[in-house]
């Protein structure tokens, strides 16, 4: 027969049983979420999966090892950790926005879109919702959609210099060459670093006529990356039309070189040769070009 010291010595225990799964718990989401600050994903996926195991309902180590799997570009697993996420917390913004970012990385645009849309139904203030979206509407061609959605991301987020970037890109394929020099002028000065928006500005500046500009900002773009083939491209465009051919063919084949599949540098190359005169070489990049999907007129 039991007697009442023995059932309290089991309650004790019991009671230590239970703390201790629960200091495990928390100690595995501790270190999960720390190794996903200090960008160690792997060491983060297992910690977190431990942690899982411990609180199938723990929402937030769904989170952040969806993330961790996002970051390794392992979409699937990201998608089904942020599906989780929103099944436990159905108002949970972040993951919709997190899940949209995996859609987009597979190319499933239109699911992408969903999600951003429902996260700006949850929170009409997340800005990164509207920033993802004004992206994808950027590369379906749909440029009203983008400005409107980057336009307001950078008003929720004034600092979002993705935005600005992405908006200059649009402002730039649009035609407006000073709406896109201004926005990438405003994110130079916000990081006088930022590659892809000098770029972006010496691109305008060429669609503008203003062929020395563009140089000067697609030699930056060399110096801080000089493996960006766009800017070797955008460059030769630039002394094409100042009738340097022999430097346009050398910036094109540095583009080339860098991406070989670069179906328009291929284009402009030919183009160089042709005003020189050397057909053959001409022919035989405009042939190139169209074998990569772009026709040579």
């Amino acid at each position: 027969m039991r007697t009442k010291t023995s059932a309290l010595l089991i309650g004790i225990v019991m009671i230590s049983m239970v703390a201790n799964i629960g200091c495990k718990e928390t100690t595995h989401f501790e270190r999960g979420k720390k190794a996903f600050d200090d960008e160690e994903w792997d060491k983060a996926i297992a910690e977190l999966t431990e942690a899982i195991q411990f609180d199938s309902k723990n929402v937030s180590a769904y989170s952040i090892r969806g993330k961790a799997y996002l970051l390794k570009g392992e979409d699937d697993k990201a998608i089904t950790d942020f599906t989780k996420t929103i099944r436990l917390d159905p108002k949970h913004t972040e993951a919709y926005v997190d899940r949209a970012w995996a859609h987009f990385h597979k190319e499933d645009d239109d699911k992408a879109i969903a999600d951003c849309t429902e996260a700006i139904r949850l929170n009409p203030k997340y800005a990164d919702s509207y920033s993802l979206r004004g992206e994808i509407y950027n590369l379906k061609g749909d440029y009203d959609k983008s400005i409107a959605d980057l336009t307001e991301a950078i008003r929720l987020n004034p600092k979002d210099i993705n935005a600005y970037r992405s908006r200059g890109w649009v402002h730039r394929y649009r035609g407006d060459h000073d709406e896109a020099i201004d926005d990438c002028s405003h994110v130079i000065r916000l990081n006088p670093k930022d590659h892809l928006a000098y770029c972006i500005r010496g691109g305008a500046y060429l669609d503008k006529g203003d062929y020395d500009k563009a140089i000067t900002d697609c030699t930056d773009v060399i110096r801080l990356n000089p493996e960006f083939a766009m800017a070797y491209h955008v460059r030769g465009g630039a002394y094409l039309e100042k009738g340097d051919y022999n430097t346009a063919i050398d910036d094109c084949t540095e583009a080339i070189r860098h991406d070989p599949k670069y179906a328009v540098a291929y284009k402009r190359r030919g183009t160089a040769y042709l005003r020189k005169g050397n057909l053959d070489k001409a022919e035989a990049d405009f042939a190139v070009a169209k074998k990569l999907g772009l026709s040579s007129e």
